[in-house]
């Protein structure tokens, strides 16, 4: 689809911007004296109150995909938000087939897969039927399951398989918006992977293994300053695009995924006044993603009575 031809979207996505939450809004809900007091504010800008705050935020997310369906015809595009779910999905069927215990409510049913076809492909061990890049990560990982009971490894192949298919469709798309957010999403997951091992002891061999190629950091050089600790990682970054986070690195792993979706919310930024195009669509996608996340935190925070100040500074900057 051309970009002209999605000119009548990005005006219906316009109207939908005028209804995402703000920065002073989440003041609000902060600022509530309980949950309850939070979804009835939140009910109030729309959301519907669901079983639990699950139940609501996956409905909300439901929202948004609906309406994406109802404006484009072809949703290929937007698979690179998606995969991850279907990654999910996969380790998900291979612990499943490993403990021959059906877990129907741990699958995901927001991915470009049916999570039945991924269950009954790995249950039959018919990896063929899984599209071609899913194929050789899913034998991997199923061998590995099914000979160690590792389910570690299991992941960690799994989870570089997701970020390595993310970082290819963002490069494929041809927008260099669906490029730039593979590419900081592999980034980001390199680092944070990079300073869990850190914490946990793990070695080199961990991180040549768990570690997704991208363009903007050095995989090697990396892996050497991880060898060096946390401070080594953060000296790292400062000779990188993500100098900025380093401070925050420093200070917590949390901040330093707090800032990493900051980020992404400042690079989303300047869609909003671009009125041709996919990006305005995949920015809206994102935006909601990143307000689902902050409500999550607040309820959260609520819910086990954290104080405003702590939940404050956990919560993500708003695209509006």
């Amino acid at each position: 689809m051309a970009g002209m031809e999605y000119a009548y979207a990005v005006a219906r996505i316009r109207g939908k911007e005028l209804t995402l939450l703000t920065g002073d809004f989440l003041e609000q809900l902060i600022g509530a004296a309980s949950s309850e007091d939070c979804i009835r504010l939140l009910k109030e800008k729309g959301w519907k109150e669901e079983a639990d705050d699950e139940a609501m935020l996956e409905a909300e997310r439901e929202k948004t995909w609906n309406l994406i369906r109802e404006l484009v015809s072809d949703m290929s595009p937007f698979d690179v938000f998606l995969y991850v779910n279907d990654y999910h999905n996969l380790k998900a069927a291979i612990k499943e087939a490993y403990l021959q215990t059906p877990r129907p409510e741990v699958f995901s049913d927001q991915g470009t897969i049916e999570a039945d076809n991924i269950r009954k492909a790995v249950k039959n061990r018919k990896f063929g039927e899984l599209p071609k890049e899913m194929q050789e990560p899913a034998e991997r990982a199923y061998r590995v399951m099914m000979q160690t009971g590792n389910g570690q490894l299991c992941d960690i192949i799994l989870d570089r398989a997701a970020l390595e298919a993310v970082e290819k469709a963002g490069k494929e798309s041809g927008d260099d918006f669906l490029k730039m957010y593979g590419e900081l999403t592999v980034a980001a997951a390199d680092i944070k992977m990079a300073v869990r091992s850190v914490r946990t002891g793990k070695g080199r061999k961990f991180l040549e293994d768990a570690l997704a190629p991208c363009e903007t950091l050095e995989k090697e050089e990396l892996i050497d300053a991880a060898e060096k600790g946390t401070e080594g990682i953060c000296l790292y970054l400062e000779k990188t695009p993500y100098s900025d986070g380093a401070e925050e690195l420093r200070r917590s792993i949390s901040a330093f995924e707090r800032w990493c979706d900051n980020l992404m919310i400042r690079r989303l930024k300047p869609q909003r006044y671009n009125p041709f195009g996919l990006s305005p669509l995949a920015a809206y996608i994102l935006a909601r993603e990143n307000e689902i996340k902050s409500v999550r935190i607040i309820l959260s925070g609520k819910r086990h009575q954290l104080s405003q100040e702590s939940i404050r500074e956990r919560v993500r900057e708003m695209y509006v």
